[in-house]
């Protein structure tokens, strides 16, 4: 347990590109990271860089030594680990167990929960990199939140300690919302990938560079009038990153 009031001891189930970036933002905010779990060579340099003396340790490990277990895993891996850990008898009464998915709400955590934990779904609204770069993003960024009322303030409280705003979104809605960040999100990286290699092909050598700021600038324009563009796509591109 953390000794320091209203602190957290932070266990992060998963060192992709989310993960170890939202570790570092709670760990910015006071509480402790008490380890990482990382399996692959390239996983665990990753959170060596961004939380560097975070130990590496095993997914139960992880779980039985934290008050708050944050979940970044793929998707489709969610629902099995959630009811493995249900089975194994692993979860704690009054333990915060929160996923990034932008998928799923709380209920995917419903194993979790009849075993006393607290189901919280925290989806940043941003493309990662993977790197400290993140941190900065964050504190521009949104989150997508949903848990059960009674602790939906929780999931609100630590999403503000990790500089962005909380937005609320109803269990039902959650397919919806993921559509909505999967399209933006889509159609960004392959508008600016058709466009980049157009300049390749006339002699650009740093098409990149030369995009940026008309991308920036396009989308900040579409999002001061968002009543323009069929659809709401591009208005959810600004939190998509």
């Amino acid at each position: 347990m953390n000794d320091r009031a209203g602190r957290l001891g932070v266990g992060i189930l998963g060192a992709g590109r989310v993960g170890p970036v939202l570790g570092a933002a709670l760990a910015g905010a006071g509480h402790a990271v008490v380890g990482v779990s990382a399996v692959s060579e390239a996983s665990r340099d990753r959170a060596g860089a961004i939380l560097p003396g975070a130990p590496i340790l095993t997914i139960p490990e992880l779980v039985e030594r934290s008050e708050l277990v944050l979940i970044a895993i793929p998707d489709d891996e969610i629902e099995a680990l959630v009811s493995g850990l249900a089975a194994a008898g692993v979860w704690q009464p009054g333990q915060l167990v929160a996923h990034t998915s932008a998928r799923f709400g709380a209920a995917v955590l419903r194993p979790a929960q009849a075993a006393g934990a607290i189901p919280l779904a925290i989806h940043p609204a941003i493309s990662f990199t993977g790197t400290s770069l993140d941190l900065a993003r964050l504190r521009e960024s949104y989150f997508a939140v949903t848990a059960p009322a009674p602790v939906l303030p929780i999931a609100q409280a630590l999403v503000v300690e990790m500089g962005a705003e909380p937005v609320v979104v109803a269990e039902e809605d959650r397919p919806a919302y993921a559509e909505a960040i999967a399209t933006a999100t889509e159609f960004s990286r392959s508008i600016v990938a058709q466009s980049s290699a157009i300049l390749t092909r006339i002699g650009m050598d740093n098409p990149g560079a030369y995009l940026s700021s008309l991308v920036r600038s396009a989308v900040d324009n579409a999002l001061a009038s968002p009543g323009s563009w069929h659809g709401s796509a591009i208005d959810d591109d600004r939190n998509a990153g």
